[in-house]
C-alpha cells in the first residue's frame, strides 16, 4: 500500500532486501487516497475525505456508473508512482479487496501500471481443487469465491489484450482468517502443474495490529508459523513475478504471496 500506517517501514526493508519480489498494492476501498479528493471525487466518501470504507458500498457505485474510469486509473498511478519514487522496483500489482476482478476497475489499473513499466498482475480466482483443499473455510466465503469466479474469463481476456502477465489463480483466498499449516500442507499436496499464488497474511499480533482496524488479528501469527510447511515441499519452486516466463497469451506470474510454480 502506498499511503498505510507501515509504509515507511515496509518500504524501508525491502530496500534492503533487493531481490524481494514487491508488488504495489492498489487502494481504492478502505484506504486514504494519495491524490487530492478534489482531483478523484467519485471515489471519495464526502463524509470522510476518504475511500468507501466496504465493497458494499463501492460496487453500486461502480455498476451505475458513478465512478469515472479516468479517477481510477490517475489514483492508480500515483500509488504506483509515490512507491517508485521511494526506490523501488515494482514486480507487479494487485488491489485491495481484489477489486480489480472487476473489469471496470481492472482496464484502468492495467493501464495506470503499463504506463509506468509494470505489466503483471494477480489472477484474484481461486480454483475448485484450492477450495476441496481448504477444511474449515465458512461456507459463505466459499460460495463468494465461487460465485466470482465467473468473472474469470473476462478478466483473462482483458489481460490478453492488454498484454499482462499472470498465474494460473491464486490459492488460500478462501482460507483468510483459518490458514494454517495443515491447511497450507493440504494445498500443497493437491497442488497441480503450473503457476500458482499462495496468498497469506503473516504477522504479528502486537500493538501496532491491535492501532489498525482489521478482522486479522491472531491468524496472522498462525500463518507466519504455518509458512514453515514449504520447506516440506523442496520440489516446489518459490518466485516471484520477477520471475514470470511467457506462456502463451497470458503469461504465468505471482505476487505479494508465496508463488509456486511446479514444473
Amino acid at each position: 500500500m502506498a499511503r498505510a500506517q507501515a509504509t515507511d517501514e515496509a518500504v524501508n526493508l525491502a530496500l534492503t532486501l533487493p531481490k524481494l519480489g514487491v508488488g504495489c498494492h492498489v487502494v481504492l476501498i478502505d484506504g486514504e487516497p494519495v491524490l487530492p479528493a478534489s482531483q478523484i471525487p467519485s471515489l471519495i466518501d464526502p463524509r470522510t475525505g476518504h475511500f468507501y470504507p466496504t465493497l458494499s458500498a463501492f460496487l453500486p457505485r461502480l455498476f451505475s456508473g458513478r465512478i469515472r474510469a479516468a479517477e481510477i486509473e490517475a489514483e492508480a498511478g500515483a500509488q504506483i508512482e509515490l512507491l517508485q519514487r521511494r526506490g523501488l522496483h515494482l514486480t507487479h500489482i494487485d488491489t485491495h479487496k481484489h477489486s480489480h476482478m472487476f473489469p471496470a476497475v481492472l482496464r484502468s489499473v492495467l493501464r495506470a501500471a503499463r504506463a509506468r513499466g509494470l505489466a503483471a498482475v494477480r489472477n484474484p480466482f481461486e480454483p475448485a481443487w484450492a477450495l476441496r483443499a481448504t477444511h474449515g473455510a465458512p461456507w459463505l466465503r466459499l460460495a463468494q469465491v465461487c460465485m466470482l469466479r465467473a468473472l474469470e474469463p473476462v478478466f483473462l481476456r482483458i489481460l490478453a489484450e492488454e498484454h499482462f502477465s499472470t498465474t494460473d489463480g491464486t490459492i488460500a483466498i478462501a482460507g483468510t482468517g483459518i490458514l494454517d499449516a495443515a491447511t497450507i500442507r493440504m494445498l500443497l499436496e493437491n497442488l497441480p502443474d503450473g503457476l500458482w499464488e499462495l496468498v497469506t497474511h503473516p504477522g504479528y499480533n502486537d500493538a501496532d495490529l491491535a492501532r489498525v482496524r482489521t478482522r486479522l488479528r491472531a491468524s496472522r501469527e498462525t500463518e507466519r508459523q504455518a509458512l514453515a510447511v514449504l520447506k516440506e515441499f523442496p520440489s516446489t519452486q518459490l518466485i516471484s513475478f520477477a520471475g514470470l516466463t511467457s506462456s502463451g497469451l497470458v503469461f504465468p506470474a505471482s505476487s505479494s504471496g508465496a508463488q509456486a510454480s511446479k514444473p
